[in-house]
Formats: structure tokens, C-alpha cells, sequence
């Protein structure tokens, strides 16, 4: 970040108050007019900084080449650290920043062990402020968005070389920047006439002078109004923006709301994630040659900003149509589940899936395999590595552990019945390994079908799910592990369904914690051999409700 004059007094004050011994209580109130740049409150002329120069009394003109030094002078040593920190904390918002960048110098002048101590009260308070100001820096340079206008104070008034043509933006940034961030603009726009305006200061750039003229600051309505170049670059973002790739936390995360009125694509974006959902659904199906899954579409959509979607962007699900090819569509796929009477057929057809994309990249799918009737069928998240080879559930790392707990807890693996929420391993390639990745809600969704039907063909009494997203899949979205582990509740068809940890949780914990997790864990295994009515009569009954018929999720 560039040294600012800011920067600059306040070093040269500090310097001749450490000079002369004034310790921190006395200096209060020393730094009147350190941090002040151009602020006075008349507004800027129409011409933007009248013509060629800045109103008397306020013009300020910086080369862009180098930046403003102080005069040497004997000064006591301070870490560099300390500068870059001054550097950022003199350009925030806060009034007392100055007399606790001078605290903090004294203190290192006279406690020189402090330089050590990274966990210090004030050095924390002021690297938190350095990184507001850094981050409203990049802010800044992220979020600015020029105008053209015409400027007929230019001196050279050629239409034909755009030299009349001024861009001027507007912006709010919180803290004292501009003056910080002006010569980055400086060099990325070099041959470009622009202005920014922003309520404390402004800065204009002229390519002949190479040099940032800075003024008082500006009002919002001396920034330019929108143009057709405008209207053009939205009907491209429309265009390039990629639904499948959203990520609205971390949208909201690196572009606040309070930054949207200074950009133009603001306005679309609500739109476009409202309909995110729907396009991405319609670029898969596209890719396959058949309709959008159904079970995509008819999802809720919310807005960007938390808002339910207007009723005209309410998403209708299509009828999916039949597939004519050999392998099922995406479309095609979970309306199929419900027609297999047959464990086999229905695995058959599981491995001819295409509803999601995880499928493409796996060995193949992983079914569910044990005995018809069982007492209770295990629900896993996904196979691993090894199941995805072996085509066969929990003969991995942690289906050795789930053997030595089922032991443990008096259950016989091969009474039960052991499958997976999610069929295809989803990984990510890390030279030759392939590692573990969550799957998401698109391929827990997709898989949802054949799971529901294989609980119809087993008919277990009762079913334990292990882990959240086997829970969710069983017991609806809204499900936590956390609140839901080591308690019996109505599932697909009225069946009583267990929550607990998944093995591979116990592996991931260090060895201290995953001593305790584990009798933890055999407890829940032990009341899930018991079955529900040892626990909770009432979510026994449930199994024999008239309601409770059928298979669908009951949250």
C-alpha cells in the first residue's frame, strides 16, 4: 500500500514527540489536522475539479512515480512491522487511531521485548484495524465502475481520439483509501482520463500531466447516471453467468450488499440466482439429450438476498419424458426405482444411472447387500476408495471399524443389511490417490430414489443411519446429526430410524477424543440392537399407524 501524507505527519509528529519525551497520556489531542486530506464540504464544479486545476486552497497535485518521503532525522528504531502496520491504521475511520499507533510506538521504544509478543492487547486491536483498512482497499479496486462522460474543459477536444471522454466513478468506502489505492488506478489506466468521487476526497487522473490531482469530496449526485454501454455489458453478464458454479455464501462474503448500488450487474443478480437452480438442471439434462430431473425443479428457491422468489419465477415441474436410449436419463432414472420388484434388477438398474455426474467418475456403483427382512438395515453415506472397487459396502477402513464395533455391541454383520445414501464414490484426484469429498445435495437427492426402493424389497424393522447425510436422506433436509443422534423418529414408510456417527468420523478424530466418541459410539449401536420400544414405545407405534404406509420421508 502506498505511503500517504497521512502516513507521513503522523511520523513526523511521532518522531518530535518521542524527541522531547512526551509520553502517550500527554499526547492526546496532538495530531489535529494528521489525518484530515480534502474534505471541505462545498461540492466539486460541474466540470469535475474546475477545468484544469482544483478550487484555491485545496489543490493537492502527486506523481504517481514515487511517493511522498519525510526528511531523515534521527529517529529511535522500530520494527518494520510496526510501519506497514502504521501505513494501513492511519487511513481507518476510527478518531482514536492516532493515539494508538503513538501508544503502541512508545511502548516499543521503551519495552523492546514487545516486538516478541505477538498476542499483545494493542498490537492485536491495531493488526484488526490494518486488515479493515486492507480490506476495504481491495474493495475498492474490486468494486469501482467507471462512466464515461463528456468533459469539455478537456484540452484537447478531438472526438475522434476519445480525448474529450471522462470516466468518472463513483464510490463509498469506509475508511480513508482512496489516497492509497488512487495510484494502483494510476497504473492500471494509464492512458485513460478518469475521476473517482467519494464523500471524503476525490481524485482525478490526467494521462498528459502522469500526475493524481486530489479535491474535497463529491455527493452521489454528481456521479453519472447510467448509459447504453451499461445495458450492453449487462446483457452480457446475463450471458456468462454460470449457475452451475454459485455459491451464494461466499458471494455475500466477498461482495456485501452494501456494494451493490456502485455496480451495474447489481441488479440482475437476485434474478439470476433465483433461476440458478432451474438453468443449472436444464444444462445437465441438455448435456444428456432428455428434460431437467424433476426432483431438481420442483426444489424451493430462494432468493440472493434470503427472500422467497416472486411468484412469476416460480419453477413448474415438467412431465419428464421417456428415454429412448439404451442408458437412462437423467430424467428418466428416479421415476425407474419404483418399478423393480427385485433386489437384483433394481441394483442392475442402479448402475445404469445418470441423474448426476459423480457416476462418470466411478468404478461403479455400490449397492446394498444383506439379507431380506433384516431387523436393521445400516445407511452409510457413500462407498470409499476400496468399496469402489470391490463393489461392496463398508470393506474399507471404516467398515473394519464398524465390524469390530458391531461385535462389541452384540450385532451379527451378517443378519443385517448395509447399504449407502449415495451409490458412486465422489472423489477428487491428488496425483494417483483419490480422495474423499462430501457429496452434495444434488447427488443425495439423485440417489434418493433407489434408496427408498430398496427399503420397500428389504423391509427392515427398523433402519440406523449413520452420519448426516445418511440421516438427512432418511429424515429430510433439515436434519443435524447434532440433534438428532441417539434418538429413535419415524422414516421412509413409518420405520424407526436410529441416528449415530459414521465410522469414518471416529477415524478422522485424534486419539485422545476418539477414545471417548467410541464408547459413545458403542452405546448407540447397543440401544439400536435393542430397537425402539426399549427407548420410545411411541415411534414404535408409528410403524403401525394407518398413516405410515408406503415409503416417502417424514420430517
Amino acid at each position: 500500500m502506498a505511503v500517504t501524507p497521512a502516513f507521513t505527519r503522523f511520523r513526523q509528529r511521532a518522531r518530535a514527540l518521542l524527541a522531547d519525551g512526551v509520553p502517550p497520556a500527554d499526547a492526546i489531542g496532538a495530531w489535529h489536522g494528521a489525518g484530515t486530506s480534502h474534505r471541505g464540504s462545498a461540492p466539486l464544479a460541474a466540470d469535475l475539479f474546475a477545468g484544469a486545476g482544483l478550487p484555491p486552497g485545496a489543490e493537492s497535485s502527486t506523481p504517481v512515480s514515487r511517493a511522498t518521503r519525510p526528511r531523515a532525522g534521527a529517529a529511535p528504531l522500530v520494527p518494520s512491522a510496526f510501519l506497514a502496520l502504521a501505513r494501513r491504521v492511519v487511513l481507518h475511520s476510527a478518531p482514536g487511531r492516532f493515539d494508538a499507533l503513538y501508544a503502541l510506538l512508545w511502548r516499543l521504544v521503551h519495552e523492546p521485548g514487545l516486538r516478541h509478543d505477538p498476542l499483545d492487547a494493542e498490537w492485536l486491536r491495531l493488526r484488526q484495524m490494518a486488515r479493515a483498512v486492507q480490506r476495504d482497499a481491495y474493495k475498492m479496486r474490486a468494486f469501482v465502475r467507471f462512466r464515461p462522460v463528456r468533459d469539455d474543459a478537456a484540452p484537447d477536444t478531438n472526438a475522434h481520439n476519445g480525448a474529450d471522454t471522462l470516466h468518472v466513478a463513483w464510490f463509498e468506502p469506509e475508511h480513508d483509501v482512496l489516497e492509497a489505492v488512487a495510484p494502483w488506478f494510476a497504473r492500471r489506466f494509464a492512458s485513460m482520463r478518469w475521476a473517482i468521487l467519494t464523500p471524503r476526497q476525490s481524485v482525478r487522473w490526467s494521462p498528459s500531466s502522469q500526475r493524481l490531482q486530489f479535491g474535497p469530496g463529491a455527493e452521489r449526485a454528481q456521479a453519472p447516471a447510467a448509459d447504453d454501454g451499461e445495458a450492453l455489458w449487462l446483457t452480457y453478464y446475463r450471458h456468462i453467468f454460470n449457475p452451475a458454479r454459485l455459491n451464494l455464501p461466499l458471494m455475500r462474503q466477498h461482495m456485501p450488499r452494501k456494494y451493490w448500488a456502485n455496480l451495474p450487474e447489481a441488479a440482475a443478480i437476485s434474478e439470476l440466482a433465483a433461476g440458478a437452480a432451474a438453468r443449472t438442471a436444464t444444462m445437465l439434462a441438455a448435456s444428456e439429450g432428455a428434460s431437467p430431473p424433476a426432483h431438481l425443479l420442483d426444489q424451493e428457491l430462494v432468493a440472493l438476498d434470503g427472500q422467497a422468489p416472486e411468484p412469476h419465477l416460480a419453477l413448474k415441474t415438467p412431465t419428464p419424458p421417456q428415454s429412448s436410449g439404451l442408458r437412462p436419463s437423467a430424467a428418466d432414472t428416479p421415476a425407474l426405482a419404483p418399478r423393480h420388484t427385485s433386489l437384483a434388477a433394481l441394483h442392475a438398474a442402479v448402475q445404469a444411472c445418470a441423474a448426476c455426474p459423480i457416476g462418470v467418475c466411478a468404478t461403479q456403483a455400490v449397492n446394498g447387500n444383506g439379507p431380506l427382512g433384516a431387523r436393521l438395515m445400516l445407511v452409510g453415506e457413500q462407498p470409499g476408495d476400496q468399496e469402489d472397487l470391490a463393489g461392496q459396502p463398508f470393506v474399507g477402513p471404516a467398515g473394519r471399524l464398524l465390524d469390530q464395533a458391531l461385535a462389541r455391541a452384540g450385532l451379527n454383520r451378517g443378519e443385517l443389511f448395509l447399504t449407502n445414501a449415495v451409490r458412486h464414490f465422489k472423489h477428487e484426484l491428488r496425483g494417483k490417490r483419490r480422495l474423499h469429498k462430501t457429496p452434495g445435495q444434488r447427488e443425495a437427492a439423485a440417489c434418493l430414489p433407489w434408496l427408498l426402493r430398496e427399503i420397500d424389497l428389504v423391509q427392515p424393522a427398523a433402519l440406523l443411519a449413520l452420519g448426516a447425510t445418511a440421516a438427512r436422506a432418511l429424515l429430510g433436509p433439515g436434519v443435524t446429526l447434532a440433534q438428532s443422534r441417539g434418538r429413535w423418529r419415524p422414516g421412509p414408510g413409518g420405520r424407526p430410524v436410529f441416528v449415530t456417527w459414521h465410522p469414518a468420523a471416529l477415524l478422522r478424530l485424534p486419539e485422545r477424543e476418539r477414545a471417548r466418541v467410541w464408547a459413545l459410539w458403542l452405546d448407540d449401536l447397543r440401544a439400536a440392537a435393542q430397537g425402539p420400544q426399549a427407548a420410545d414405545p411411541g415411534v414404535a407405534d408409528a410403524v403401525n399407524h394407518p398413516m405410515a404406509s408406503g415409503s416417502g420421508v417424514l420430517a
